[in-house]
């Protein structure tokens, strides 16, 4: 069977494409090389400015997890008490969370409409109000911590806006995912009749949207309980705050350290294994 020979006009196409294929490869081999440059420089800066060096340290990468476990094993009995002791913090922690995670979602959904072109009122401003979302989402919530805490003192409140914060600009994105493919017949039913936008977003856009926004809130508070606990490190309260200081106690308090890490797992664990069984439920009625 012989071969059919292509036109002139068939034989520069594929030329045409074999050329911009082989650019585009070049072009992608140039980029990683010049990614995996600047990993490579900026490990060796990181090493450099590290206190001993991470290669020098890195023997003893173990020995602080291996003296903690230690201590901890010596006070196991003393745990579950020590544990207790910590509740107080941990609520604190989950409360932050918790109302961040309402904070920004409740924002994030108010952009998330607005920012969707088929639904928004005023739709010239789309594109200022997904600036605006990536703005907030691109800001990571330690950074504007540190900026709240030098402003309004240490404590949960600095710690829940800026977890807030960041929650409004990630939920917002994938709230508006989801808006953008809701159906618009019911948002066109309720507008000839005279409906209002409020009106519209609450009967014909929400019943559509709402399990998948349930689930993102869900997963976010979960993303929330880990923040605030690393919040606390820079003064922010909560149980991260009891962590850093029985972490800078040193040896003689690894056992408040290790109560205080062991009920955090545990508390992340239950919370996740929770929120887990209501997404499931919200999006398919099925328990895991």
């Amino acid at each position: 069977m012989t071969a059919i020979p292509l036109s002139p006009a068939a034989s520069d196409i594929t030329a045409g494409y074999l050329a911009s294929l082989r650019r585009r490869r070049l072009y992608s081999a140039i980029l990683l090389a010049g990614f995996a440059s600047l990993f490579g420089w900026s490990w060796l800066v990181a090493n450099d400015r590290t206190a001993g060096g991470f290669l020098r340290g890195l023997p003893q990468v173990l020995d602080y997890p291996a003296e903690l476990l230690s201590e901890a094993w010596e006070s196991v009995g003393a745990l579950p008490g020590m544990m207790a002791a910590q509740l107080p913090a941990l609520i604190e922690t989950i409360n932050i969370a918790a109302v961040s995670t309402l904070l920004g979602a409740g924002a994030g959904g108010l952009l998330a409409l607005l920012a969707a072109p088929a639904l928004t009122p005023w739709p010239r401003l789309v594109p200022v109000v997904r600036r605006i979302l990536d703005v907030t989402r691109a800001i990571p919530d330690i950074v504007i911590a540190l900026v709240l805490i030098f402003v309004l003192g240490g404590g949960p409140v600095p710690a829940m806006l800026a977890i807030a914060f960041h929650t409004t600009g990630a939920l917002g994105k994938l709230f508006s995912e989801v808006a953008d493919n809701a159906d618009l017949k019911p948002v066109e039913g309720l507008s000839s009749v005279g409906a209002t936008w409020l009106q519209r977003m609450g009967l014909a856009v929400m019943p559509q949207v709402a399990p998948n926004w349930l689930s993102y809130a869900l997963l976010r508070f979960e993303i929330n309980i880990r923040a605030s606990a690393i919040l606390g490190f820079v003064g922010a309260g909560g149980i991260g705050s009891e962590l850093r200081n029985a972490i800078s106690w040193g040896p003689g308090r690894y056992d408040q350290a290790a109560a205080v890490f062991l009920l955090l797992f545990l508390t992340i664990v239950v919370v996740d294994q929770l929120s887990g069984h209501a997404r499931d439920r919200l999006i398919r009625g099925t328990a895991r």
